[in-house]
């Protein structure tokens, strides 16, 4: 299993890093991106700390630890200065909370994401034709979301993606033990979002590949 969107406690999660990288672990994880919620108020220190983490456990065997952040709820018009202090810190993994049908995110966000230069757009609720073809020609991903509530939208960001040629990835958005999933479930979750079973194996097999470059492996 790849999963680029999970939590620990440096924000909402309820797992220190170690413990989610372990859970991960036992469940056959291959990387795992850890991408705490952040903002300009916190998102130097967490990065520091999410990077102590993958020092740590560098020699533990896989999961890959991948320290990354989630910019969140950010008004749109920050997006882009936030992503580029983040890359400067050599961030290599963002993911911007997008407009889900679950929170009242602002309006705007899911383009001023695509147009920051992120890596992953998380459960982007109705993103429009246009957005979608954005994140194609950006190389950004669009995130189906194993997550209650933040699948909602999964069926019509699959049908978006299927149309404009976007990259789909399946993450868990894990804040607790109980949200990390297996390949299996993973895989019924994107058949269950209208995908194919063709669809779905291009979908880890890109996936594979974002992890691998981000991880440096």
């Amino acid at each position: 299993m790849i999963d680029l969107h999970t939590h620990t406690l440096n924000s909402d999660g309820e797992l220190l890093p170690t413990e989610l990288w372990r859970r991960a672990q036992v469940l056959g994880y291959r990387f795992l991106g850890v991408t705490d919620h952040v903002d300009a108020s916190n998102f130097e220190m967490v990065f520091e700390n999410l990077k102590k983490a993958a020092q740590s456990l560098k020699g533990g065997g896989l999961p890959h630890f991948i320290p990354g952040l989630e910019f969140t709820h950010l008004p749109p018009a920050l997006i882009g200065p936030l992503t580029a202090r983040a890359r400067a810190l050599g961030v290599p993994l963002i993911v911007i909370h997008g407009e889900t049908l679950a929170e009242p995110v602002a309006p705007g966000t899911n383009r001023a994401a695509l147009e920051a230069g992120i890596n992953i757009l998380a459960h982007p609720g109705l993103i429009t034709k246009e957005e979608a073809a954005l994140a194609q020609e950006r190389g950004i991903f669009l995130e189906i979301s194993a997550r209650k509530g933040h699948s909602l939208a999964n069926g019509h960001v699959a049908r978006i993606a299927r149309e404009t040629g976007a990259s789909l990835i399946l993450n868990t958005d894990s804040h607790a033990p109980g949200d990390l999933i297996t390949r299996q479930q993973g895989e019924r979750i994107l058949l269950g979002a209208g995908l194919s079973p063709a669809e779905t194996q291009t979908i880890f097999t890109n996936a594979e590949a974002l992890a691998r470059r981000l991880a440096g492996v």
